[in-house]
């Protein structure tokens, strides 16, 4: 058995009746990367040895009759900015390469616990910070589908590792479409979980002690399936707890008991927010037509709320949050840029200045229309069941490294765009901390890969993923890479 392009179930089936041990499983994807991975440099952080001695106590608690728990002996890789004993966790700033992590992050112990076999941690733009993957300490990760173009970020390493058939799952984390956009780019799933389900200690550089200072970033799992994403969420979310003003307490998912073709959804193909390319919006078409022909009750232009609303208090509740961490130097030329700025312009570049510089009482006052927004959406939800939309506006762009994220330009229907439009799709469900799976939908006209998100209601994980595995089963799903194939 040597087909790169099994799922994680499928590979726990082979592992659990002997046909493939643990060791022999993790030796062909540590084939995979050296064959595969100077060109596309995913898995940039390696811990092979470790790895296999780990992989070698899976086969012997295998032959003890042992089982350690639903990932028992099953390889896989995780996002660098998180914790994994005896290697460095540096989020691509040169001063963080020593940075030798000696605990596990929360989510990565519970996948261990379950009996993963973590072999290596896969690259992200310096700070996180872009919906490219690369920094100067490990470089720059190129898409599989084509070596010119951005495989996504900030989990880019980890949808490219995916796509290509490097490793099986992956451990992401998400605040402006970190796991979903990459899912797009690449032609895999991602899941991002309502807010405060997966824990986040470990996912933090030196220093950090709140880790989550807008309350809308999370860890969630990427995989070639639907089904891999319902496994590996049963394993991050055990406990079943949510964090939030009391700490951790008892949570409760909202089961939807109703057949994914008896589902009440919504889809919204564009927005004047952040225009999408017809390559997307075409395939969203086609998934509407397959969604009607099984009897789905399909709504189109049903929107939640005030899109241009929703996309001021995201952008600049985020450039708070990732404002407090400026070093001061910065933070002075960004508030003496938000002053000196034309009070009518509202770009995102004036976003940025203003965000990162926000006064308590203009904070306060965003965050209190992010409770108007979410109270809206709780209504919207009493009206549909699911929400589907673009994660982006175009499929995978050609590497673009230089100047600002909101200089760069995207070709949208042959107009240009910043890169930065794109955290509308990125905050419609973020800024107030909605659950969304990323799935492929289909290819565009050039041959890449186009994505879609799920939304649901607070708490509805288990329907979103739910619909994932139901369209990928019955319509659309993971693709390989033509030439990788």
């Amino acid at each position: 058995m040597n087909e790169p392009w099994r799922t994680a179930t499928e590979l726990l089936t082979l592992l659990r009746t002997g046909d493939i041990s643990s060791l022999a499983l993790l030796e062909q994807h540590i084939q995979r990367v050296l064959q595969l991975d100077p060109a596309i440099n995913a898995v940039v952080v390696r811990d092979f040895e470790s790895a296999r001695q780990r992989a070698r106590e899976a086969d012997a608690a295998w032959r003890r009759g042992e089982h350690w728990g639903p990932l028992h002996g099953l390889p896989m890789t995780v996002k660098e900015s998180f914790d994994l004993p005896g290697t460095p966790t540096c989020w691509g700033f040169p001063d963080y390469k020593d940075n030798i992590a000696q605990h596990p992050a929360i989510a990565v112990q519970r996948l261990q616990d379950a009996g993963a076999v973590v072999f290596g941690k896969t690259n992200v733009p310096v700070a996180l910070g872009d919906w490219q993957s690369f920094n100067p300490v490990y470089g720059t990760t190129n898409n599989p589908w084509d070596l010119s173009r951005s495989p996504g970020g900030s989990s880019g390493g980890a949808s490219a590792a995916l796509a290509a058939g490097m490793t099986p799952l992956e451990l992401g984390s998400d605040i402006g479409a970190s796991i979903r956009n990459p899912a797009h780019y690449c032609g895999v799933y991602g899941h991002k979980p309502t807010w405060g389900m997966v824990p986040m200690q470990g996912h933090q550089l030196p220093g950090v002690r709140c880790i989550d200072s807008l309350d809308i970033a999370v860890a969630g799992p990427l995989a070639r399936s639907a089904k891999d994403l319902q496994l590996a969420m049963q394993v991050l979310t055990t406990p079943l707890q949510q964090f939030g003003p009391m700490g951790w307490t008892a949570a409760q998912w909202r089961r939807n008991e109703k057949a994914p073709h008896q589902c009440r959804v919504a889809i919204v193909y564009d927005d004047p927010e952040a225009r999408v390319d017809h390559s997307i919006q075409n395939r969203l078409h086609a998934l509407a037509d397959f969604l009607r022909a099984q009897g789905v009750t399909v709504l189109e232009d049903h929107r939640p709320v005030n899109s241009a609303q929703s996309h001021r208090v995201y952008t600049h509740l985020l450039r708070a949050a990732t404002g407090a961490w400026l070093d001061d130097k910065t933070f002075a030329r960004f508030q003496s840029l938000a002053e000196q700025a034309d009070p009518s312009q509202d770009t995102m570049r004036e976003r940025v200045w203003r965000g990162s510089t926000l006064t308590h009482r203009d904070w306060v006052e965003f965050d209190q229309q992010r409770a108007v927004l979410r109270a809206q959406w709780r209504d919207y939800f009493g009206t549909v069941d699911l929400l589907i939309t673009p994660v982006a506006t175009s499929p995978a762009f050609l590497h673009q490294q230089q100047g600002e994220r909101w200089d760069r330009m995207l070709q949208v229907n042959g107009q240009d765009q910043p890169h930065t439009d794109s955290l509308f799709w990125a905050g419609y469900p973020g800024v107030v901390g909605l659950p969304a799976t990323a799935i492929p939908i289909g290819q565009s006209p050039e041959g890449l890969p186009v994505g879609a998100q799920i939304i649901g209601d607070t708490l509805a994980d288990p329907l979103c993923l739910k619909m994932a595995r139901w369209l990928e089963t019955e319509w659309c799903g993971f693709v390989p890479p033509p030439h990788l194939n």
